[in-house]
């Protein structure tokens, strides 16, 4: 595998509160081979140069080991954001689960969005870290139909896989849950698919899904989107139908966005699943800030 040079790897979040409380990011490797026909990745402004070939960033835990150091703010790393830290390499190369074990060693919580079960893989750091601070597990899941996800996902862990470790990692006390995005238009966007979803969720012990009905489309990922709704959906005209509803628009959200918020959000109400950002920080958060809270009460009393 080639090796890319990396001056950092551990970097501080922009607008932390904004997208699951993350405060730093780590991405160990560049392009992923899971072959999502949608990837938002794979867009022209991220700069990265045959996204199918996954590339790591070289002395990756020296480089994380180093970072880590030298942060004067404890908080929690997500990884997973351009490039999915479980990929096929993982399995042999264990810089994931190296970092995961580096992050335990300096006290930071880690939050995870993967499309793969090799996570689970990882249980063990994964509660060692959860023991001082918050674990967040996000996996992707956009669809119910293992069918339709092996054409629009070939080469990662199906639907109902992807569902079946969420329960694994709920049973083991673990905060975990959905990524319910994208929804693609034409094809994900019914209610049947979306509450049947949150059915199987909850049947798992999620704690929350994340939506967003729709997805994204710009250079570089709007051409291949097109490219692969040809080949994998021949003869049903799903290109003609993006084009004319959403032309060259970056965002391109579902005609049914508020009819499928609505079903949404109350079926996760209904299952008592969170659904809503804060809610979802607070959530794997909680548990944490009422230790310090507890820890500084203690402190002011015995002072007095």
């Amino acid at each position: 595998m080639e090796e890319i040079p990396a001056k950092t790897i551990v970097t501080k979040c922009k607008a932390p509160a904004e997208w699951f409380g993350i405060d730093y990011n780590m991405n160990i490797y560049k392009g992923c081979c899971h072959g999502c026909i949608y990837c938002d990745s794979r867009s022209a402004c991220y700069g990265v140069e045959e996204f199918d070939r996954v590339r790591v960033k070289a002395d990756a835990l020296r480089v994380i080991r180093d970072d880590l150091r030298r942060k004067t703010k404890k908080g929690v790393v997500g990884t997973g954001a351009m490039s999915d830290p479980y990929n096929p390499f993982e399995k042999e190369l264990l810089l994931t689960r190296h970092a995961l074990e580096l992050v335990d060693a300096f006290g930071f919580g880690a939050a995870i969005a993967t499309k793969s079960t090799l996570m689970l893989r990882d249980v063990d750091i994964l509660k060692e870290i959860s023991e001082h601070s918050p674990v967040l597990l996000k996996v992707t899941v956009t669809t119910a139909d293992d069918g339709l996800c092996r054409k629009i996902e070939p080469r990662v862990a199906l639907s109902s896989e992807r569902l079946d470790m969420i329960a694994k990692l709920s049973a083991e006390g673990l905060f975990a849950g959905v990524l319910l995005m994208p929804v693609l238009p034409f094809l994900e966007d019914t209610p049947e698919n979306v509450l049947e979803i949150v059915r199987r969720t909850a049947e798992a012990g999620g704690k929350f899904i994340y939506p967003a009905f729709g997805m994204t489309l710009r250079m570089n990922q709007r051409e291949w989107y097109y490219e692969k709704l040809n080949e994998v959906f021949p003869g049903e005209g799903l290109v003609v139908k993006y084009q004319k509803r959403y032309g060259n628009l970056y965002e391109c959200r579902s005609s049914r966005a508020k009819e499928l918020w609505e079903v949404f959000a109350a079926e996760c109400e209904r299952r008592k699943i969170r659904y809503r950002m804060r809610d979802i920080i607070a959530g794997y958060r909680q548990r944490y800030e009422v230790r310090q809270m507890n820890l500084f009460d203690c402190y002011d009393s015995d002072s007095t």
